[in-house]
Protein backbone atom coordinates (compact mmCIF):
# COMPACT_ATOMS: atom_id res chain seq x y z
CA UNK A 1 0.00 0.00 0.00
CA UNK A 2 2.74 2.43 0.95
CA UNK A 3 4.75 1.45 -2.10
CA UNK A 4 1.76 2.29 -4.29
CA UNK A 5 1.37 5.67 -2.61
CA UNK A 6 5.07 6.41 -2.98
CA UNK A 7 4.91 5.49 -6.67
CA UNK A 8 2.29 8.21 -7.16
CA UNK A 9 -0.92 6.19 -7.33
CA UNK A 10 -3.87 8.55 -6.70
CA UNK A 11 -6.06 5.74 -5.38
CA UNK A 12 -6.03 2.23 -3.94
CA UNK A 13 -8.72 -0.23 -5.05
CA UNK A 14 -9.55 -3.16 -2.76
CA UNK A 15 -11.36 -6.05 -4.48
CA UNK A 16 -13.82 -7.69 -2.07
CA UNK A 17 -15.99 -10.01 -4.14
CA UNK A 18 -13.94 -13.17 -4.62
CA UNK A 19 -12.42 -14.40 -1.37
CA UNK A 20 -13.20 -18.10 -1.87
CA UNK A 21 -12.62 -18.96 -5.50
CA UNK A 22 -15.36 -19.60 -8.05
CA UNK A 23 -16.82 -22.35 -10.20
CA UNK A 24 -15.44 -21.58 -13.66
CA UNK A 25 -16.85 -24.50 -15.62
CA UNK A 26 -16.19 -22.97 -19.04
CA UNK A 27 -12.52 -22.58 -18.13
CA UNK A 28 -12.29 -26.19 -16.98
CA UNK A 29 -13.82 -27.47 -20.20
CA UNK A 30 -11.54 -25.37 -22.37
CA UNK A 31 -8.24 -26.28 -20.73
CA UNK A 32 -5.70 -28.26 -22.70
CA UNK A 33 -5.09 -31.87 -21.68
CA UNK A 34 -1.47 -31.24 -20.71
CA UNK A 35 -0.05 -34.33 -19.05
CA UNK A 36 2.95 -32.59 -17.50
CA UNK A 37 3.03 -32.39 -13.71
CA UNK A 38 2.68 -28.77 -12.60
CA UNK A 39 0.16 -29.01 -9.77
CA UNK A 40 2.63 -27.66 -7.21
CA UNK A 41 2.24 -24.24 -8.80
CA UNK A 42 -1.02 -24.26 -10.68
CA UNK A 43 -3.65 -26.65 -9.31
CA UNK A 44 -6.57 -24.69 -7.86
CA UNK A 45 -10.24 -24.00 -8.44
CA UNK A 46 -9.11 -21.52 -11.10
CA UNK A 47 -6.57 -23.72 -12.90
CA UNK A 48 -7.44 -27.30 -12.02
CA UNK A 49 -6.73 -29.80 -14.76
CA UNK A 50 -9.51 -30.62 -17.20
CA UNK A 51 -8.97 -34.30 -16.35
CA UNK A 52 -9.49 -33.62 -12.64
CA UNK A 53 -12.48 -32.33 -10.71
CA UNK A 54 -11.58 -29.00 -9.06
CA UNK A 55 -12.09 -28.87 -5.33
CA UNK A 56 -14.46 -26.29 -3.94
CA UNK A 57 -12.81 -23.56 -1.95
CA UNK A 58 -9.36 -24.22 -3.38
CA UNK A 59 -9.25 -21.01 -5.38
CA UNK A 60 -6.11 -18.96 -5.89
CA UNK A 61 -7.00 -16.31 -3.33
CA UNK A 62 -8.12 -18.89 -0.76
CA UNK A 63 -4.78 -20.66 -1.04
CA UNK A 64 -2.89 -17.37 -0.96
CA UNK A 65 -4.77 -16.08 2.08
CA UNK A 66 -4.20 -19.34 3.97
CA UNK A 67 -0.46 -18.69 3.83
CA UNK A 68 -0.71 -15.09 5.06
CA UNK A 69 -1.38 -14.48 8.77
CA UNK A 70 -2.37 -10.89 7.97
CA UNK A 71 -5.60 -12.24 6.43
CA UNK A 72 -6.66 -14.01 9.64
CA UNK A 73 -9.99 -12.65 10.86
CA UNK A 74 -10.28 -10.29 7.91
CA UNK A 75 -13.53 -8.32 8.07
CA UNK A 76 -14.90 -4.83 7.51
CA UNK A 77 -12.65 -3.40 10.20
CA UNK A 78 -9.84 -3.91 7.68
CA UNK A 79 -11.48 -1.33 5.42
CA UNK A 80 -11.37 1.22 8.23
CA UNK A 81 -7.72 0.35 8.91
CA UNK A 82 -6.95 0.99 5.26
CA UNK A 83 -8.87 4.25 5.22
CA UNK A 84 -7.07 5.51 8.33
CA UNK A 85 -3.65 4.49 6.99
CA UNK A 86 -4.02 5.86 3.47
CA UNK A 87 -3.46 9.43 2.34
CA UNK A 88 -4.89 8.71 -1.12
CA UNK A 89 -8.38 7.69 -2.22
CA UNK A 90 -9.74 4.24 -1.27
CA UNK A 91 -12.28 2.44 -3.46
CA UNK A 92 -14.01 -0.89 -2.93
CA UNK A 93 -14.44 -3.02 -6.03
CA UNK A 94 -17.01 -5.80 -6.13
CA UNK A 95 -20.03 -4.16 -4.51
CA UNK A 96 -23.31 -5.34 -6.06
CA UNK A 97 -25.98 -4.74 -3.39
CA UNK A 98 -27.59 -1.78 -1.68
CA UNK A 99 -26.68 -3.10 1.77
CA UNK A 100 -22.97 -3.41 1.00
CA UNK A 101 -22.98 0.01 -0.63
CA UNK A 102 -24.40 1.54 2.55
CA UNK A 103 -21.79 -0.24 4.68
CA UNK A 104 -19.02 0.97 2.37
CA UNK A 105 -20.17 4.57 2.80
CA UNK A 106 -20.31 4.10 6.57
CA UNK A 107 -16.69 2.94 6.55
CA UNK A 108 -15.52 6.08 4.80
CA UNK A 109 -14.48 4.80 1.38
CA UNK A 110 -14.09 7.35 -1.38
CA UNK A 111 -15.78 5.37 -4.13
CA UNK A 112 -17.31 2.08 -5.23
CA UNK A 113 -16.78 -0.06 -8.31
CA UNK A 114 -19.80 -2.19 -9.16
CA UNK A 115 -18.11 -5.34 -10.45
CA UNK A 116 -18.71 -9.09 -10.18
CA UNK A 117 -15.92 -11.03 -11.88
CA UNK A 118 -18.12 -11.66 -14.87
CA UNK A 119 -20.93 -13.05 -12.72
CA UNK A 120 -18.85 -16.15 -11.98
CA UNK A 121 -18.14 -15.59 -8.30
CA UNK A 122 -21.59 -16.72 -7.20
CA UNK A 123 -22.66 -18.28 -10.52
CA UNK A 124 -25.84 -16.24 -10.78
CA UNK A 125 -24.71 -14.47 -13.96
CA UNK A 126 -26.51 -11.34 -12.77
CA UNK A 127 -24.99 -8.50 -14.82
CA UNK A 128 -23.58 -5.43 -13.13
CA UNK A 129 -25.97 -3.19 -15.08
CA UNK A 130 -28.80 -4.78 -13.05
CA UNK A 131 -26.92 -4.32 -9.77
CA UNK A 132 -26.05 -0.70 -10.48
CA UNK A 133 -29.40 0.98 -9.62
CA UNK A 134 -29.63 -0.44 -6.10
CA UNK A 135 -25.98 0.42 -5.41
CA UNK A 136 -26.64 3.98 -6.60
CA UNK A 137 -29.64 4.15 -4.25
CA UNK A 138 -27.56 2.81 -1.35
CA UNK A 139 -24.82 5.37 -1.88
CA UNK A 140 -27.39 8.19 -2.06
CA UNK A 141 -25.02 10.52 -3.90
CA UNK A 142 -22.40 10.53 -1.15
CA UNK A 143 -19.53 8.99 -3.16
CA UNK A 144 -18.80 8.23 -6.82
CA UNK A 145 -19.95 4.89 -8.24
CA UNK A 146 -18.10 3.30 -11.13
CA UNK A 147 -19.20 0.18 -12.97
CA UNK A 148 -17.51 -2.43 -15.14
CA UNK A 149 -18.47 -5.71 -16.73
CA UNK A 150 -19.92 -6.22 -20.20
CA UNK A 151 -19.18 -2.74 -21.48
CA UNK A 152 -18.75 -3.44 -25.18
CA UNK A 153 -20.50 -0.59 -27.03
CA UNK A 154 -21.09 3.11 -26.65
CA UNK A 155 -24.72 2.32 -25.92
CA UNK A 156 -23.59 0.28 -22.89
CA UNK A 157 -21.76 3.35 -21.59
CA UNK A 158 -24.87 5.46 -22.19
CA UNK A 159 -27.07 3.04 -20.23
CA UNK A 160 -24.66 2.93 -17.29
CA UNK A 161 -24.44 6.72 -17.13
CA UNK A 162 -28.22 6.98 -17.41
CA UNK A 163 -28.58 4.70 -14.38
CA UNK A 164 -26.32 6.99 -12.36
CA UNK A 165 -22.78 5.67 -12.81
CA UNK A 166 -20.06 8.27 -12.41
CA UNK A 167 -17.85 6.46 -14.92
CA UNK A 168 -17.46 3.08 -16.58
CA UNK A 169 -14.53 0.69 -16.79
CA UNK A 170 -13.64 -1.47 -19.75
CA UNK A 171 -11.28 -4.42 -19.72
CA UNK A 172 -11.58 -6.97 -22.49
CA UNK A 173 -12.10 -4.56 -25.41
CA UNK A 174 -8.83 -2.83 -24.51
CA UNK A 175 -7.10 -6.20 -24.23
CA UNK A 176 -8.40 -7.26 -27.65
CA UNK A 177 -7.11 -4.04 -29.20
CA UNK A 178 -3.76 -4.40 -27.46
CA UNK A 179 -3.35 -8.00 -28.57
CA UNK A 180 -4.20 -7.16 -32.17
CA UNK A 181 -2.37 -3.88 -32.78
CA UNK A 182 -0.61 -2.76 -29.59
CA UNK A 183 -1.07 0.84 -28.49
CA UNK A 184 -2.76 1.73 -31.77
CA UNK A 185 -5.31 -1.02 -31.13
CA UNK A 186 -6.15 0.32 -27.68
CA UNK A 187 -6.53 3.83 -29.07
CA UNK A 188 -8.80 2.49 -31.83
CA UNK A 189 -11.04 0.72 -29.29
CA UNK A 190 -11.38 3.92 -27.23
CA UNK A 191 -12.17 5.94 -30.34
CA UNK A 192 -14.87 3.45 -31.38
CA UNK A 193 -16.48 3.71 -27.94
CA UNK A 194 -16.32 7.52 -28.02
CA UNK A 195 -17.88 7.61 -31.48
CA UNK A 196 -20.67 5.22 -30.52
CA UNK A 197 -21.38 7.16 -27.31
CA UNK A 198 -21.55 10.42 -29.25
CA UNK A 199 -23.92 8.85 -31.76
CA UNK A 200 -26.40 7.58 -29.16
CA UNK A 201 -26.21 10.87 -27.24
CA UNK A 202 -27.24 12.72 -30.38
CA UNK A 203 -30.02 10.26 -31.12
CA UNK A 204 -31.32 10.66 -27.56
CA UNK A 205 -31.06 14.46 -27.68
CA UNK A 206 -28.59 14.64 -24.80
CA UNK A 207 -26.21 17.51 -25.52
CA UNK A 208 -23.89 16.74 -22.59
CA UNK A 209 -23.06 13.80 -20.34
CA UNK A 210 -24.81 15.35 -17.34
CA UNK A 211 -28.06 15.35 -19.33
CA UNK A 212 -28.01 11.56 -19.62
CA UNK A 213 -30.62 10.47 -17.07
CA UNK A 214 -32.90 7.51 -16.34
CA UNK A 215 -35.62 9.22 -18.36
CA UNK A 216 -33.57 8.29 -21.44
CA UNK A 217 -34.15 4.60 -20.78
CA UNK A 218 -37.08 2.24 -21.13
CA UNK A 219 -36.75 -0.18 -18.21
CA UNK A 220 -38.19 -3.61 -18.96
CA UNK A 221 -40.05 -5.26 -16.07
CA UNK A 222 -38.18 -8.17 -14.52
Amino acid sequence: MKRAEKAGSPAIVLTVDLQEGSNRETLFRAQAMDKRECSSCHASAYTGYAREKPKAGSGGFAQYAARKPMFDGLDLSFVKRLRDALTVKLLLKGIVTREDAEVAVQHGVDGIVVSNHGGRAEESLRPTIESLPEVIDGVAGKIPVLVDGGIRRGTDIFKALALGATAVGIGRPEAWGLAAFGQAGVEAVLEILRRELTTIMRQAGTTSVNKITRSCLVIQPS
